[in-house]
């Protein structure tokens, strides 16, 4: 790991790099590499973030939708009238697919004061839109400068007010901030063509902070990390983090080829094997990235404080790989369930879809995993609900309702799942399948 990083900042003309691996559920390891000798950064010195803000945005967007102020499925407007974008939805905004630019108007917002644009009007211009509402992705920084705006109009208080107490605080990131705090970075311009570099503004960036303005430290970022794979009840449960990595929007065509999409203010990637969540950041004089593997529990923050340099998101996507190739994860041991619904029993084991062959099972969570025996099928795993039913959470059967049918006497008929019908034989005579069963049955050729 400090190879991988050494390396980045060499070949990449960085002036400092910082960067932190963790797993289960703390960091395990943290290394830097300065161009200033016996001056390395350690995890507590700020760097500024840039995009990774988006997902603390998203974060604070979420918990006003568990707290039942709001439904993603809402237009802006609803919420906040008077933009000119307000057709879009709160989810299509999360998803950079509400069609709107991406970045404000001149000048460049990234390098002049907030001061320019103090209100939304300044931020969107003119024509805020750019493509049909919920047609394609398109990242917006513009979108995200609205969302923060929903959050201060719905809270009543600043984004930066509402982000500390409501997530800052509870998570314990002390060191993520609004602007600047010793000790902080500078961020750097490098000469393209000679090794000499130039200081890069730092600029309030006002209404567009939402997008892009914090600061934070390599030890923040990791527990931050912690959060984004697990979930907290004191800010968000787990169930609202795992929609945040859900897709929500494809790449753009020229990216899919690396199987890369937008949750809901978060980035998502297959790479090497594995899925990676998190997000980049970058703004003059910073790059940045948070990436994440679930499945390994492994998660790296790298930090740089270049303009141009190191790609932070691939050094921090191979620290991910390093560990999780070096060191596999090691499953907990096997045990089996503490207590069991006698009922459920008689649910598992094979299942028939017309001629496709399912394997239903009890998995440890109390749930059902649905498993084709043929690898081009569908698989899926459900929840149960208060009434009995189950719904799907995951592919193509996801938010599908699995409904066990049963015989006047109680035995178990069929299961039916969104109207497909799953009977204990193949197309077993007597079950309700749809179309009915030839009454003459199975045949060879006469």
């Amino acid at each position: 790991m400090l190879h991988r990083i050494a390396v980045a900042q060499a070949e990449g003309r960085a002036p400092s790099l910082v960067a932190a691996v963790v797993r289960g559920g703390e960091t395990v390891w943290s290394g830097a590499r300065t161009s200033v000798e016996g001056h390395a950064p350690d995890a507590n010195v700020q760097y500024r973030i840039g995009s990774i803000t988006k997902t603390f945005t998203a974060v604070l967007v979420l918990r006003l939708r568990d707290e039942g102020v709001l439904d993603l499925g809402d237009p802006l407007e609803k919420h906040l009238p008077g933009t000119g974008a307000g057709e879009a939805t709160i989810a299509e905004l999360l998803a950079h697919t509400g069609g709107l630019a991406a970045e404000s108007p001149s000048p460049w917002w990234e390098r002049t004061p907030g001061s320019l644009r103090p209100e939304l009007a300044d931020v969107l211009g003119e024509r805020p839109h750019r493509h049909p509402i919920g047609r394609r992705f398109h990242y917006s920084n513009t979108g995200f400068t609205l969302l923060g705006a929903l959050v201060e109009q719905l809270r009543g208080a600043s984004w930066e007010d509402v982000l500390r107490r409501e997530v800052l605080e509870p998570l314990g990131l002390r060191r993520t901030t609004w602007h600047s705090e010793a000790p902080h970075a500078g961020g750097w311009a490098v000469h393209p063509w000679a090794d000499v570099m130039l200081p890069e503004r730092v600029e309030d960036l006002g209404r567009m902070g939402p997008a892009g303005q914090l600061w934070s430290t390599a030890a923040d970022l990791a527990r931050f990390a912690v959060f984004l794979a697990k979930g907290d009840d004191r800010v968000l449960s787990a169930e609202s983090v795992l929609e945040m990595r859900t897709p929500a929007a494809p790449g753009e065509a020229a990216d899919m080829s690396d199987g890369s999409a937008y949750g809901l203010g978060m980035q998502l990637q297959h790479r090497d094997g594995r899925f990676l969540v998190g997000h980049s950041g970058s703004v003059p004089g910073f790059l940045a990235s948070l990436t994440l593997s679930v499945e390994d529990d492994v998660a790296a923050v790298v930090l740089v404080n270049c303009t141009s340099g190191p790609v932070a998101s691939e050094v921090a996507a191979d620290l991910v790989r390093i560990v999780a190739e070096a060191e596999p994860r090691i499953p907990e041991p096997w045990r089996p369930l503490p207590e069991v619904d006698r009922s459920l029993l008689e649910l598992v084991g094979h299942w028939y879809w017309g001629t496709y062959s399912f394997v239903l099972r009890l998995v440890a969570d109390g749930g059902l995993s649905l498993e084709p025996l043929s690898a081009t099928l569908r698989r899926a795993r459900f929840r149960v609900n208060d009434d009995g039913s189950w719904t799907g959470l995951n592919g193509y059967f996801a938010g599908e309702l699995l409904r066990v049918v049963r015989r006047p006497d109680g035995t178990v008929s069929h299961l039916d799942l969104g109207s497909f019908v799953f009977t204990r034989q193949p197309y077993e005579e007597g079950a309700p399948v749809p179309g009915g069963v030839d009454p003459e049955g199975w045949r060879g050729i006469s």
